[in-house]
């Protein structure tokens, strides 16, 4: 399965269909990324354009970092706004990790990690523990996101980036997520109290050069289906590709700033990309639980312009 940024989305509902559909009784959906292996320099960028593509979407190859100073000039969000977001990201993550809200979620693995010396060569491994994630960082001042230089230049429809820096877009992460899925019937023929119900996913498309703003297309759709409303969700996970793009989502949907990515979001945590969508949902689901909500919803802009949503009901 992939959707990009979607994709770990996409695997537990697509999971759920052939659980649904009596293809399968028990089911993982998940998700994993690499992107420190990613050997960018040796891929095949002779093919990484259509021709054919580019003629019907000019911007359908634009990077994402561009499309995020586009939503950022087009829809008016200011740098301070943008930092202001980062900070809180970094804030609520911190206070999460304190009070341990993400133990229950985190498998701890046994890893060799290796070392380097100044000059950059091996200088041996050291045995570790990875038990929680590592991009967060506490210590985050506004004042020091406001002093970081904007990164994007010399683009194609942005030739000199405004906006979005270090501080306020998603970091580039390793990570796996999975969520176990089974009908009803097999859960209390295990003795197994489910977390919640997968009630449905929404997809749809938007204008490549504002991909970041997905979510707007895709969450009412979602809504529609099942004759609900903003208000009735209790919870949101929207992925903090950039913050320009989740602040006009929130604010566009009139979604309750303290409603939304409560404990921190990829600003903060990081964004493996085949990865963030199962973790999204299995946070949202436990956060979900110990908030007593009813609904949850988990969304995400995807390149190349398109938008996710999936709905789950807390059993």
């Amino acid at each position: 399965v992939d959707r990009m940024c979607a994709s770990g989305l996409m695997a537990i509902g697509e999971a759920a269909k052939a659980i649904m559909t009596g293809e399968l009784d028990v089911a993982i959906g998940g998700g994993v990324e690499s992107l420190s292996l990613t050997q960018t320099k040796h891929k095949n960028s002779y093919r990484a354009r259509s021709e054919a593509v580019m003629e019907v979407a000019p911007a359908a190859y634009i990077p994402m970092i561009e499309t995020a100073e586009i939503v950022a000039e087009r829809y008016g969000i200011s740098r301070a706004a943008q930092d202001e977001y980062a900070l809180q990201s970094q804030q609520r993550t911190a206070a999460a990790q304190q009070a341990g809200l993400f133990t229950e979620e985190i498998v701890p693995l046994a890893a060799s990690k290796l070392l380097f010396d100044k000059e950059g060569k091996p200088a041996g491994h050291e045995q570790v523990t990875a038990d929680r994630d590592e991009c967060n960082r506490p210590s985050t001042t506004l004042e020091g996101l406001q002093g970081l230089a904007p990164v994007w230049k010399d683009g194609e429809w942005v030739k000199q980036g405004q906006h979005i820096t270090a501080g306020n877009a998603s970091q580039f992460s390793d990570g796996a997520a999975a969520c176990l899925l089974m009908s009803r019937e097999q859960a209390e023929r295990r003795g197994l109290k489910p977390l919640g119900v997968y009630r449905g996913i929404a997809v749809a498309g938007c204008k490549p050069e504002e991909m970041g703003i997905g979510p707007v297309y895709a969450i009412p759709r979602l809504l529609q289906r099942f004759n609900l409303k903003v208000e009735d969700i209790g919870l949101w996970e929207i992925n903090e590709a950039f913050a320009s793009q989740v602040l006009y989502c929130r604010d566009h949907l009139g979604i309750p700033n303290d409603r939304l990515n409560v404990n921190g979001g990829a600003i903060s945590i990081g964004h493996p990309f085949g990865m963030s969508g199962a973790r999204m949902v299995g946070h949202a689901l436990l956060e979900g639980r110990r908030r007593g909500v009813r609904y949850v919803v988990v969304s995400m802009c995807i390149g190349g312009g398109m938008g996710a949503a999936g709905l789950f009901e807390l059993d």
